[in-house]
């Protein structure tokens, strides 16, 4: 198995984190990862992704050309990724900023209103959370427990974000029917 994700958006949407999440994830249930960020110098506001590489294998390359899985925070990243992604591939799309729909039909495509979702869970800045969720549930490549001991060991020290970044995993991965 190895599964190859873009994520994508603006600096500030946790873009980065969602991606450091999957992997920590994976490497807590002895899987081989890789984790590539790429950002613009704005930091807020400017254009940020990363490519997460999960695999029962070692891994070749952390630089992904044809991802599996993509995952658009924004409509500037949906523009910049969505024909990269390999056919049978699926594009999550937070569309909350996205009111376009992907013209694609070769590939599954998840419409997931992140940031009215997240406000459910409590903060607005868990978004990323919800669509970690979702991909959770959509792709199967890792336990949602698991995923969410990491959501505990990564905010060990700020424990009172953990309840409501758990409740946003959970309201996201319940979302996909």
């Amino acid at each position: 198995m190895e599964e190859k994700i873009v994520v994508a958006g603006f600096g500030g949407q946790g873009v980065l984190s969602l991606g450091q999440f999957v992997a920590y994830a994976a490497m807590y249930e002895g899987m081989e990862v890789s984790w590539l960020p790429s950002y613009g110098p704005e930091m807020r506001g400017g254009t940020s992704n990363c490519s997460v590489v999960v695999s029962d294998r070692p891994i070749g390359s952390p630089i992904i050309a044809t991802p599996d899985t993509l995952i658009a925070m924004n409509k500037p990243s949906l523009d910049k990724f969505v024909s990269k992604v390999k056919k049978g591939g699926l594009i999550i799309v937070n569309s909350s900023l996205i009111k376009d729909k992907v013209e694609r039909d070769d590939v599954k495509v998840l419409y997931i209103n992140a940031n009215e979702i997240a406000l459910e869970a409590g903060n607005a800045k868990t978004a990323n959370i919800v669509v970690l969720g979702a991909f959770i549930k959509m792709t199967g490549i890792l336990k949602a427990e698991d995923v969410k001991n990491t959501i505990e060991k990564i905010f060990a020290n700020k424990p009172k974000v953990i309840p409501m970044n758990k409740v946003a995993f959970d309201l996201g991965y319940n979302f996909v029917k």
